[in-house]
């Protein structure tokens, strides 16, 4: 499986289980809906200072989000 299909299955799974809305976690990483909304369905990836913050937000590792590690 590719990285992007990883990253967005990911994404979607750790929103979930966060409870946060796209709007909140899109607000809290400083990006629009619309990104959050494209990395869900694996139209674009983040840069790597947004997959920090992503990390941060939805408290998980890179390598957990990107399907490096379980």
């Amino acid at each position: 499986m590719e990285t992007i299909t990883k990253f967005r299955i990911r994404l979607i799974e750790c929103l979930k289980y966060a409870h946060v809305s796209q709007t909140d976690l899109a607000r809290t990483v400083g990006v629009s809906k619309q990104c959050i909304s494209d990395y869900k369905a694996g139209k674009s990836m983040p840069s790597l200072d947004t997959l920090y913050l992503l990390c941060k937000a939805l408290d998980v590792s890179a390598d957990y989000l990107l399907g490096l590690e379980d």
